[in-house]
């Protein structure tokens, strides 16, 4: 059966479980009138578009209101759901469906995520929010606390974690099948950066487009066509996070959840250094010391990320027999080599020592329906991605960032601190500032 078939059998059965039980708006902060979880979502388009139509699956959603600071993404949401109200300013929206709604995504650009979540944390608000959580470390310890203090059900946009494919891996590697783990290589071949100095021109704003709420924390500066909007923001410092805040938060996950790793103490990038101040750089790699657990090796584990054209040793790339994936992660064990490509099952290395292996047998899960489902229920249940698991995974892969202005240092990290304790220059990194007018109380 795949993940597809699976997922639609899981969405049938949840339906029918659904619609069933009669105490099932016990979780939501005010049950609304026929018992849905009533719901605001932070973009219109791209990802944002892609988490409403998956949460929509669920029976018991429905979409209350929408965002937006381009306004022409309004007409298609509006197509899907004509009676959904359209804000172009995230605080108005808030403001106004104060009591409308029980549940938000944040699917907007990084630099948004953790002003906009904190926010709907602060109201009590369930959240879904892509990843990465934030765009800063201080800002993601801030919402993963947030979280926990108000007690309401989070999500990170992470779905492989809920496929298939991630769930057989770290069975696998909890059940051991190759052993403990020595060290991982987790990669992608993205190149979410941009080595060039930024265009010295400004182009007329589009009508329908407000700039200064896209904006919004970083910094003024003139607008150019393309170059920030709507897509290529992933590449800009103020604004994304490269390959690594994009990608890693993906390939993070396995390898994070099947080693029950905690905080990293020590990080370095070595690979290139951002050219300026304004762009991420390409063909990063970075390397990860943690405190090792019952399922490493040694005392501590090694572990690192490549992007671009970077690639794991030679001896590495080998052991995987012809497997080399595009995105994914290589634990090398003690007694065997898994690969885990991502989207894909794992592979078990050498192959002719697995030969025959039985994949362990899973129950499907749908990461969209198990938030809907969490925050409707209530109780001590929580979603797979939940901020207490996501948020400290969120601050390895920003710990990774941040390294990478400063290569070939090796930053020794005080988490309870979130500070550098061999560099202050690092250590100013771990927040951003903040445009007046704009400042997030407390941070």
């Amino acid at each position: 059966m795949n993940d597809f078939t699976s997922r639609r059998r899981f969405l049938q059965q949840s339906a029918a479980a659904l619609i069933s039980a009669p105490f099932i708006t016990r979780g939501l902060r005010a049950a609304s009138p026929n018992g849905k979880l009533r719901h605001a979502a932070f973009g219109a388009s791209g990802m944002s578009w892609a988490d409403m139509t998956s949460l929509s699956k669920h029976p018991m959603w429905e979409l209350a209101a929408v965002c937006d600071v381009d306004t022409k993404n309004f007409d298609k949401v509006k197509q899907q759901w004509p009676n959904v109200r359209c804000y172009q300013d995230w605080r108005e929206l808030l403001e106004k469906e104060a009591g409308q709604i029980d549940s938000v995504n944040v699917s907007v650009p990084d630099h948004m995520h953790g002003p906009i979540g904190l926010a709907a944390l602060d109201r009590g608000l369930h959240v879904y929010g892509q990843k990465p959580l934030t765009q800063n470390l201080l800002e993601c310890r801030a919402v993963t606390k947030k979280a926990k203090e108000k007690g309401v059900m989070t999500q990170m946009g992470i779905q492989i974690s809920s496929a298939f494919s991630e769930r057989f891996a770290v069975k696998m590697i909890q059940d051991g099948v190759i052993g403990k783990v020595k060290e991982v290589h987790t990669f992608s071949n993205k190149k979410w950066g941009d080595m060039e100095p930024v265009p010295q021109k400004t182009d007329a704003v589009p009508a329908e487009f407000d700039w200064n709420k896209w904006l919004g924390v970083s910094a003024e500066r003139p607008f150019i066509n393309g170059y920030y909007h709507p897509g290529n923001w992933r590449k800009r410092r103020d604004f994304g996070t490269g390959t690594l805040g994009d990608m890693g938060c993906h390939m993070f996950s396995g390898w994070y959840r099947a080693l029950a790793l905690t905080m990293p103490t020590s990080v370095k990038s070595l690979g290139p250094a951002p050219l300026n101040a304004e762009n991420w750089a390409i063909n990063g790699k970075v390397e990860y010391i943690y405190p090792g657990t019952e399922f490493t090796a040694e005392k501590t584990i090694k572990v690192t990320w490549y992007d671009g054209d970077q690639m794991p040793p030679e001896e590495i790339v080998k052991s995987v027999e012809g497997a080399w994936p595009g995105q994914g992660s290589i634990y090398v064990g003690t007694d065997g080599v898994l690969v885990s490509s991502h989207g894909s099952t794992p592979t078990l290395h050498p192959k002719a020592k697995f030969q025959g292996y039985v994949y362990p047998k899973l129950e499907p899960r749908d990461h969209w329906g198990e938030y809907v489902d969490c925050c409707l229920q209530g109780g001590d249940k929580k979603p797979s991605a939940n901020f207490d698991y996501s948020g400290p995974m969120t601050e390895a892969v920003l710990l990774g960032c941040l390294a990478s202005i400063f290569p070939n240092q090796d930053l020794q990290w005080d988490a309870a601190k979130q500070v550098f304790t061999n560099s202050p220059e690092a250590t100013a990194f771990v927040k951003r500032s903040y445009r007046k007018g704009w400042e997030i109380p407390g941070l």
